[in-house]
């Protein structure tokens, strides 16, 4: 199955010139779904991952199905203020502006293989946030998974920098 098929592209969103990737039709789409989901998965299959970290919001539903599948925990990447616990987090750069992502600081113990899963990769800005939240609490980065890289932005580049795998279902040149 071709997964850039059913990824609707909405010229002009959220500005003039983006072209944005919707995956929502991805998500509507069961045999689309799930191809997704084994794809992203199947990389570590037969490793030994304790988590997959998915990131707000897509990479949650991502996220937990390939947990699902890899029969490991689940750790929610969360932008500020939403987890009710004691938090870890990290600032870090958007293309204008700041953000800032937190994990439970009790979610990921030293030494866990974890698999990071979002739906897109663009600066890499995000994911390496979640890297640097991930590698604070001690946990092995195993991976970082993708439906979508925008290799022309080279986030997948800069995590390979960082020492990170990195694993994307589909490539859209230009942005």
């Amino acid at each position: 199955m071709n997964l850039a098929d059913v990824i609707r592209t909405i010229p002009d969103y959220p500005k003039p010139g983006i072209l944005f990737r919707d995956i929502t039709t991805l998500l509507g789409n069961g045999p689309a779904l799930r191809h997704a989901v084994d794809a992203l998965a199947a990389p570590m299959m037969g490793e030994a991952i304790d988590q997959v970290a998915g990131i707000e919001a897509r990479g949650f539903i991502l996220g937990g199905a390939a947990a699902h599948r890899l029969s490991a925990g689940f750790i929610p990447i969360r932008k500020q203020g939403k987890l009710p616990h004691e938090t870890i987090s990290v600032a870090y750069s958007l293309e204008y502006g700041m953000d800032v992502l937190e994990m439970h600081a009790d979610a990921v113990k030293a030494g866990d293989r974890v698999l990071i899963i979002d739906d897109l990769i663009a600066t890499g800005g995000t994911a390496l946030a979640a890297v640097d939240l991930l590698r604070r609490k001690g946990a092995h980065i195993a991976g970082a998974a993708f439906v979508i890289d925008l290799p022309d932005l080279g986030g997948a580049e800069r995590l390979r920098a960082a020492g990170v795998r990195v694993d994307a279902l589909v490539a859209f040149p230009g942005h």
